[in-house]
């Protein structure tokens, strides 16, 4: 077994299998078709991109089984399946049901979840996206709906024997704190509800649930449920929520991206430091960059510049001398991501860095 865990986070939207997905992407083959419309918006901008691996259905096991082997040949031993739960029903599980679970080479590869809990808006549709961001399904769920989420999670997902566990518990991670707040009723009822959760993970034969928390800034949360009356800072609210840990999914989400990408890692560094001020343990995240332009019809930034596969390096370097310098009960790093090629932070090989940044990830971390 390799000494670090690296995670790459998968964005399950390369399929056309999922019928709902036909409002935003209507030509059925998922967001592969605003990579393909992706363009140029001024001279040297390093668009378009091309997959060196074609646009494939990330839902078919034998293409998997493919990413598998190069992933884990590269040192990425985990994947975080981004998941998602609207109108009372799951959305976007083809990659991981029919696609990764479904491949003969699975077992080589760890995963656990992230619910994505957002709402689901019109920025996935291309068309829409620069006009408004009206949302169609809300990430919100109320108790009853929380209940149901958690047993399909623990009944499907956290008894295959390749989901990833942090001392024998199942990690699970939540994407945004005040949408569950939100929906479950503040802060006390979401602690009820996440220690009702721990007691069916236990109930599941497991010693607990590890619950993980998409760090963001350092805002603070609305822990009312109700209105905008009470708020409180984030280290306490996210304690007092019951979470284990910590991590993040962007480098977008914890400073400006619109900029050279070794001027951003200063400021990630300094982020991370202010972690450790925090009763809850962080581990690293690093990056590849941003430029959310794929998504847009007209000139969008930020945009981040000279993230090349050494500069990522750079990251990843950093990442590791994080993970050896604190006591942390596991030795992860997450990374965006495997395929957020509309967000351009991907691990994929292109047509620009070929296998680069995967190269960089087996430079720092090969044994």
């Amino acid at each position: 077994m390799q000494k670090y865990d690296i995670a790459a986070y998968i964005w399950p939207a390369y399929t056309g299998d999922e019928r709902r997905t036909r409002i935003f992407w209507p030509e059925g083959m998922g967001e592969w078709q605003t990579v393909k419309s992706a363009e140029a918006r001024f001279p040297g901008h390093e668009w378009p991109r091309k997959p060196l691996w074609g646009y494939v259905n990330e839902a078919d096991p034998y293409v998997m089984e493919m990413e598998i082997n190069a992933a884990v040949e590269h040192g990425v031993n985990v994947f975080i399946y981004d998941w998602y739960w609207y109108d009372n029903r799951p959305f976007l599980e083809n990659c991981l049901n029919d696609g990764f679970l479904k491949a003969k080479n699975k077992d080589r590869m760890q995963f656990y979840l992230m619910w994505a809990n957002h709402d689901a808006t019109t920025c996935w549709d291309k068309r829409t996206f620069d006009d408004c961001e009206e949302v169609v399904w809300s990430g919100k769920v109320n108790r009853q709906q929380f209940e149901t989420v958690c047993h399909r999670i623990i009944d499907r997902y956290f008894t295959q024997p390749n989901y990833y566990k942090i001392d024998g518990c199942p990690v699970f991670m939540i994407y945004e704190l005040q949408n569950l707040m939100d929906g479950l009723g503040g802060i006390e009822a979401t602690r009820d509800a996440v220690e009702w959760f721990r007691g069916e993970v236990r109930k599941a034969g497991f010693p607990d649930l590890h619950l993980q928390h998409t760090k963001w800034g350092n805002g603070a949360f609305n822990v009312s449920g109700v209105d905008h009356a009470e708020f409180r800072p984030s280290s306490e609210v996210i304690e007092a929520a019951g979470f284990d840990s910590m991590t993040s999914y962007q480098f977008v989400h914890i400073t400006d991206m619109n900029r050279d990408y070794r001027d951003v890692l200063v400021n990630v560094k300094k982020s991370w430091a202010e972690m450790d001020t925090y009763n809850v343990p962080y581990y690293p995240h690093v990056s590849v960059g941003w430029d959310n332009n794929p998504r847009h019809r007209r000139l969008a930034y930020p945009i981040v510049r000279n993230n090349t596969p050494e500069a990522f390096k750079e990251a990843l370097v950093m990442a590791k001398e994080y993970v050896d310098s604190h006591s942390l009960a596991a030795p992860l790093i997450t990374v965006n991501s495997w395929n957020e090629w509309t967000e351009t932070s991907y691990l994929q090989p292109d047509d620009r860095y070929g296998y680069g940044y995967l190269e960089a990830i087996k430079e720092v971390f090969g044994e």
